[in-house]
């Protein structure tokens, strides 16, 4: 698995080539220039035979390499750390780029299926996981690899006795770092998972927080998440614990290479072999040698938490995208509201069966309303038409062509729709209502504004028009919150309208004024209106009236009333005295 995961994020790595080898080139000329020091450092001390028999000359000219040394490696360092920099935030936008983009073009379902907080948790906080530990993998796992193999081969050409002591020990550092990294691994993606869990509970608890207060759930929200919060301490400190006895554990054995080559380098010093300038130049390497393995084990610790990380976001990435348009599909134009449903049959869950057999055929200009209890599919009929969800069986046709057929982007532009649950984003009014319209005039906009009832209020914000509202609009009413999008939908002029529930968090002043607006709007425009207020579809030309993913009755007011049938029963328990 992780394997895979690494190989994938090599995929990433491949575009910023350029950088990768300039950072690879300056680690290596880092650990050349760092290396040659204490060959310099060993020289000088050569240079200092006994009391009053010191080469100042010689260790002058040895200082100066050593500035020169030390100047070159800092401004080396800097470059390939801007280097690394550039590839890992690189890397991480691309990936989040990827996350969004396939966000955009995920079906429905799977957006209904998962809490938003958890897909906000994989595109923002284990990305600036996999960031981090991307991060210091390039800027020390080069360099330590490097300073391991160059310091190796130096030794070598030194003394081969003492670089097979060193080549000996290291193996038990390998097989220390090696058992501890598969522990952390799995700690640290179970703390990916809790940690994508605790944000969905928060971002439920604080998009619903009214909600909470009104039905004092307080208490068990807190439950709740102390339940989750103690889950991911429990988690993180086996992370932390596992992870943090890496270092100590390597330190231990690199204490014993120090040690090693300590020892038999003292043994070839007494019997002349080495000189004491060798020795301090071998402990040197020694201590070399070895500090990359405390850092590689550190790095190994953070790869571990960016591979889970990475595992996570890549599942969002590799999710099936909707079906994509066909490679014929046609755009959708000159749509007068011919709308055909055929045979239709679509379910939710494979084994619950919801709509079977659906038939309805709307003729341009019709109002169609479609009435019945929570549950029965009026939602979903309105889903199918927009087609968020593709049917199962049958099908669906706009001017005799199956919606399958043609570009969504087209089939969708050809409504208009206003919901029950209102959705605003960030930014002006203005750039609200002309959302679906980004070139509409001033104009325009105010004609919409003032055909939804909604220039009055609008100008009694702050700033009008140019009043920014925040995510959602969250400082207007639900009311104005609505007439917002009924005014976007009035700026389009769409070719067919679909209205679910689009007046229920509106006064009944304006909504009588509203019913107006949207009755001049469905002139000659084939309209879906979904509604539990039978009064607001009185005028419809057809009422479907739904229970159980069926049609069950089917005529306009008057024929439904006297039929003394289901509509009958809803209609006379809305308005029974």
């Amino acid at each position: 698995m992780q394997k895979e995961i690494l190989f994938k994020v090599l995929g990433y790595i491949k575009k910023y080539w350029i950088y990768l080898g300039i950072s690879m080139l300056m680690a290596a000329f880092t650990v050349a220039l760092t290396l040659y020091v204490p060959i310099l450092t060993g020289e000088a001390i050569d240079l200092i035979i006994a009391k009053g028999l010191v080469d100042f000359q010689g260790i002058t000219a040895v200082l100066v390499k050593m500035a020169i040394a030390v100047a070159l490696t800092a401004a080396a360092q800097w470059l390939m750390n801007v280097c690394n920099n550039k590839m890992a935030y690189g890397i991480v936008r691309d990936i989040r780029d990827e996350a969004f983009r396939k966000i955009e073009v995920l079906p429905l379902k799977y957006i209904d299926s998962h809490s938003y907080g958890e897909i906000v948790s994989r595109v923002i906080a284990d990305v600036d996981q996999f960031s981090d530990g991307l991060l210091m993998g390039f800027t020390q796992l080069f360099t330590g690899v490097i300073t391991i193999l160059g310091t190796l081969v130096i030794m070598l050409t030194i003394n081969i006795g003492i670089t097979a002591v060193v080549v000996c020990i290291t193996p038990v550092s390998f097989l220390v770092a090696n058992f501890i990294a598969k522990k952390t691994y799995r700690m640290f993606k179970l703390q990916s998972e809790t940690r994508g869990e605790q944000t969905a509970l928060i971002d439920e608890m604080v998009g619903g927080q009214r909600v909470v207060q009104a039905f004092g759930y307080e208490e068990k929200a807190m439950n709740r998440f102390d339940e989750i919060n103690k889950r991911l301490q429990d988690c993180s400190l086996k992370a932390i614990f596992f992870s943090s006895i890496t270092n100590p554990a390597t330190r231990f054995v690199n204490s014993l290479v120090y040690t090693g080559v300590g020892i038999s380098g003292a043994f070839f010093a007494i019997q002349g072999s080495i000189s004491v300038g060798t020795l301090s130049c071998l402990l040197t390497y020694a201590n070399q040698y070895t500090k990359p393995f405390n850092e590689i084990s550190g790095v190994i610790t953070e790869l571990q938490n960016a591979l889970a990380c990475a595992g996570r976001i890549f599942e969002l990435i590799e999710e099936e995208p909707q079906i994509p348009d066909a490679e014929n599909a046609v755009e959708l134009k000159d749509v007068k509201g011919n709308v055909v449903l055929k045979d239709v049959s679509f379910s939710y869950m494979p084994d619950k069966k919801l709509i079977q057999g659906f038939h309805l055929q709307v003729k341009p200009g019709q109002r169609v309303a479609i009435v019945g209890p929570t549950g029965c599919g009026k939602t979903t009929v309105i889903n199918l038409l927009m087609r968020f969800y593709d049917v199962d069986g049958g099908s669906i046709q706009v001017e005799n062509t199956d919606i399958r057929e043609v570009t969504r982007r087209s089939l969708r532009a050809s409504y208009g729709m206003v919901l029950q649950e209102t959705w605003l984003k960030a930014g002006t009014i203005r750039e609200n209502i002309a959302m679906g319209k980004p070139d509409a005039g001033e104009e325009e906009i105010i004609a919409a504004a003032k055909a939804a009832h909604a220039h009055s209020f609008i100008k009694r914000l702050p700033e009008g028009y140019d009043t920014v509202i925040t995510e959602d609009g969250g400082n207007l009413s639900q009311g104005q919150k609505q007439l917002l999008c009924i005014t976007r939908v009035m700026l389009c002029q769409p070719d067919m309208l679909i209205l679910d529930e689009a007046t229920s968090s509106i006064d009944t002043r304006t909504e009588l004024k509203i019913q107006n607006a949207f009755a001049r709007l469905m002139e000659g425009r084939t309209s879906f209106i979904v509604a539990h207020r039978l009064s607001t579809i009185q005028e419809a030309d057809i009422i479907l009236v739904m229970r159980d993913g069926n049609i069950i009755e089917q005529g306009n007011h008057e024929s439904l009333l006297a039929q003394g049938g289901f509509y009958a029963e809803l209609y006379n328990s809305q308005f029974a005295v």
